[in-house]
């Protein structure tokens, strides 16, 4: 089975919107308050909790008083966040990420869909209270849907990262083609072009193909989005915090990291595609 990801843009309703909110504050709760009882058991026991410990401690919480509101939420997006928690544990503990952090209101705001998430012509339907929300679905969704993730940026922006699942054919190399790998090995065929990639720091690369160095400069659109920014985050600064004004401003802010963000992952794309149609190796420093 092989995998691929598309993320496209949705417009939730107002009453959709409301409804999101509430799942994205039960989702940031719930996983700031099962982090806090995997650090506190782990102090008193020196071991940590499972998905299923964390998933036992739900129907608990659902009938408190306090947390009664957890029952509003779709109940798999909880579960979720506890497979999200243990497999950051699984990751930390084996080096590939940094201790999992509390999450905050202020930053990008997440859930998941497990499962039952369908296409309904040119707009998603979702389990749940959510239920039929319009997208844009620039790219064919042809897979089995599995995982979709709901996300909201601090601008204010929608989006679903529908994750599909496609059956492999499991078509193996010909001779030709490992005999040709064989003799790369080797050193005894010819690779084509070759080019060599630093990345700089006044620069944004620099690249040399044996023959000819070339310097690739920093877009310039985000160096005017950079003194944008500058301005944008002194006139926020100077609100009073927790204001109209102040939310406005932040949200001003996050548009403006946002066309920086979207700037230089379009040169990105742009640099690299070049590189790659006019290259056989590209060698790339281990930084």
């Amino acid at each position: 089975m092989k995998h691929k990801a598309v993320k496209v843009r949705i417009y939730p309703t107002l009453e959709q919107t409301q409804i999101l909110a509430q799942h994205f504050g039960c989702a940031r709760w719930w996983w700031n308050y099962a982090l806090n009882q995997c650090i506190e058991t782990y102090k008193e026991t020196g071991k940590g909790l499972t998905q299923s410990a964390l998933n036992s401690m739900l129907p608990k919480l659902k009938k408190e008083e306090e947390t009664e509101w957890l029952k509003d939420c779709y109940s798999q997006i909880l579960q979720s966040v506890s497979l999200n928690l243990s497999r950051a544990y699984q990751n930390f503990f084996e080096g590939r990420a940094k201790y999992p952090k509390f999450k905050s209101y202020h930053h990008r705001q997440s859930i998941q869909y497990p499962q039952n998430v369908k296409q309904v012509g040119d707009r998603l339907k979702f389990p749940g209270k959510l239920g039929i929300v319009k997208a844009v679905i620039h790219r064919p969704l042809d897979g089995e849907i599995k995982t979709v993730t709901v996300s909201r940026d601090p601008s204010g922006k929608y989006y679903a990262s529908v994750l599909m699942e496609y059956e492999s054919k499991g078509i193996k190399p010909s001779t030709e083609v490992r005999s040709v790998a064989n003799l790369i090995r080797q050193g005894q065929a010819h690779l084509g072009k070759v080019i060599g990639i630093d990345l700089g720091i006044k620069d944004f690369a620099i690249t040399y193909d044996g023959e000819k160095t070339s310097k690739f400069c920093n877009p310039k659109p985000i160096a005017r989005s950079e003194k944008k920014l500058a301005k944008k985050q002194r006139i926020a600064a100077r609100k009073k915090k927790g204001s109209n004004k102040c939310r406005k401003a932040r949200r001003i802010v996050a548009k403006v990291y946002e066309r920086i963000g979207n700037v230089r992952q379009d040169y990105l794309h742009k640099l690299s595609r070049k590189i790659v149609d006019q290259n056989q190796v590209v060698v790339v420093e281990n930084l």
